[in-house]
């Protein structure tokens, strides 16, 4: 009789292959760091194995979504590999979220189960109350440490195809709710190869992604290629942002390659004695995720001339990164953000899908295999997000004669402050539900510290008895988390309209000297 071959298996390599092929190659090279202590690819492995039999013992199965409500940590990346390696849908959940938005993530996603962080435990029995089909809870702690130990280490027979969902990652659209972007392994995995190939990257790399949480793409992505090549994924802590623990960070675990928002860097860049700093590993300082300006990128240059800067452009549904600028072009393509990386196609298209003249501003829209497969139960917008074979990023660009490309404006109305998105229609939801509230409109106008800041426009009900700043900030803290608070409160008297109605935000931003968030080009 002939042989059946078990096809998945011999062709499996996911996220979670990756790390128990390095443990049995490699079982004692240090895969993790973490304040000061760390896990080995061998200890990894065991306790990814272990985490993810404790959670299929309480009924855990491939293609379940897994929520994780975690501050950066091992045991949060030990949840993200758990998942993978039991074909679960790992959904990571944005900390600085209020229960109800957390509960809106588990509900849309219909997650059976949360792994959560004991500081966050109380936001997520809150969040629970809305969203029924969470029925597993493991908490990060006690509770998290004797499950694993009550768990066994022998391998899972479990086969995960590479075209399979690993990893839901919400992301807003101007709609106002979330969209959770369906990443499969082979997205994550070609990004990875893609990113390796393009920059060059060996096993030696100690990587640093204290620049983007572990819920965020940019977190995520950013362990991939170490996980992949054998090198070091070295986590900072959760909390606000200290350039000196950073510079700390980067010179005792001899980090060679962090990727830092805008505002970290320019916080980095002010700590006094940084020229004093043994920072002779460092080969790759990278930034992405916000504006940043052509002052802040020549102080990048000057303050580490042993590093190659490099720009990253993408979004959460590309996995992330589709362009970069790399080093040698820091300063003769200041401002640009590069061009596509192996394995991504560009066009630059107006509405019609008609590709504008080269120097002329367009919609750039994506071919790749590493964008997403669909938003999660949205058939619609995943429809629209791909109309015409291409998926449609939101984004303007112009391209030069180089063909290096610029950003000179988002289609999708959203606003980039310290690295995190905020979009306006879901702000302005929440404002005009104020009984004071006539009508509202959201912008993005420049910060010294976070690149932009949002700053909301109202126009009261009844003018007679406008609503106060202090009143407008104490509603939105109750709803909104703290990241997306307007910085500002502006009353007045009317929205500016275009005859079709539609409020005029080029005409709010000029009044509100919101000016250009992209850096232009050197002349």
């Amino acid at each position: 009789m002939p042989v059946e071959i078990p096809v998945l298996q011999g062709r499996g390599m996911t996220m979670s292959d990756q790390l128990a092929r390095h443990a049995r190659k490699s079982p004692d090279l240090p895969a993790l760091r973490f304040e000061g202590t760390g896990r080995s690819y061998g200890e990894l492995d065991e306790r990814v194995t272990r985490l993810a039999r404790a959670l299929q013992e309480r009924g855990v199965r491939a293609g379940d979504r897994m929520a994780v409500l975690a501050l950066n940590g091992m045991e949060t990346w030990e949840a993200y590999l758990a998942g993978v390696r039991l074909g679960a849908i790992v959904v990571p959940v944005n900390f600085r979220l209020v229960a109800d938005e957390v509960a809106y993530v588990l509900s849309d996603s219909g997650a059976v189960a949360l792994v959560v962080d004991t500081a966050l435990a109380e936001v997520a029995a809150k969040a629970r109350e809305q969203a029924p089909s969470v029925t597993i809870t493991l908490t990060i702690g006690p509770d998290y440490e004797e499950a694993l130990a009550a768990a066994g280490a022998e391998p899972l027979d479990v086969a995960v195809d590479e075209d399979e969902p690993a990893f839901l990652m919400y992301t807003s659209g101007t709609t106002g709710r979330p969209k959770g972007a369906v990443l499969t392994h082979r997205n994550l995995l070609l990004h990875a190869f893609s990113q390796i190939t393009t920059l060059g990257s060996d096993p030696d790399d100690r990587v640093g992604v204290p620049g983007a949480p572990l819920f965020h793409i940019a977190g995520l992505a950013g362990g991939i290629p170490p996980l992949l090549l054998g090198g070091v994924h070295v986590l900072l802590r959760s909390g606000a942002f200290d350039p000196v623990q950073t510079l700390d960070l980067m010179e005792r675990e001899k980090v060679s390659s962090i990727f830092l928002v805008p505002a970290m860097w320019a916080a980095v860049l002010a700590v006094p004695g940084i020229a004093d700093r043994d920072l002779s590993s460092l080969r790759r300082v990278s930034w992405g995720a916000a504006p940043a300006s052509t002052t802040l990128l020549r102080a990048l240059i000057d303050a580490f001339p042993q590093a190659e800067v490099i720009t990253a452009f993408g979004q959460t549904e590309c996995s992330p990164v589709t362009c970069l600028l790399r080093g040698e072009d820091s300063l003769r393509k200041i401002g640009s953000v590069g061009t596509p990386i192996l394995n991504v196609e560009v066009r630059v298209v107006d509405d019609a899908m008609q590709d504008v003249p080269q120097g002329e501003v367009g919609e750039i829209v994506y071919r790749s295999p590493m964008v997403m497969k669909e938003y999660w139960n949205k058939p619609e917008a995943t429809a629209e997000a791909f109309a015409g074979g291409w998926f449609h990023s939101g984004d303007l660009v112009r391209q030069d004669e180089d063909g290096y490309f610029y950003v000179v404006d988002r289609k999708k109305d959203m606003i980039i402050s310290g690295g995190e998105n905020i979009y306006c229609a879901e702000v302005e939801d929440v404002l005009a539900a104020h009984p004071k509230v006539g009508e509202v409109a959201l912008i993005g106008v420049p910060d010294t510290k976070y690149g932009e800041a949002p700053l909301a426009v109202v126009a009261p009900r009844d003018p007679a008895d406008p609503p106060t700043a202090e009143e407008l900030a104490a509603w939105c803290r109750e709803r909104l988390a703290r990241y997306k608070n307007p910085r500002d409160y502006s009353v007045v008297a009317a929205l500016p309209r275009n005859p079709s109605g539609k409020v005029l935000k080029t005409a709010l931003r000029q009044e509100h000297s919101a000016g250009s968030l992209v850096a232009e080009p050197a002349v």
